[in-house]
């Protein structure tokens, strides 16, 4: 082989292992993503519930209000 080809070989070599090390990286920051956003969609099914448990109390409590203005 020529000293082209031997170069040019290291230097695909090399691109593959950068290639590698940044698939590893994006996969490493792709799977904390998807915890983040798990988490993320947890906390907003909890606060939409408790949400509307407050707007159930509060509709309660409106309703004790217009009672109480009719008597």
């Amino acid at each position: 082989m020529s000293d082209g080809v031997v170069q040019r070989l290291g230097q695909l070599e090399e691109a593959v292992r950068r290639a590698a090390d940044m698939l590893g990286r994006l996969r490493e920051e792709n799977d904390r993503l998807r915890e983040e956003n798990d988490r993320v969609r947890r906390d907003v099914t909890r606060l939409t519930e408790e949400r509307r448990q407050i707007l159930g109390q509060i509709d309660g409590i409106l309703d004790e209000i217009a009672k109480l203005e009719i008597e």
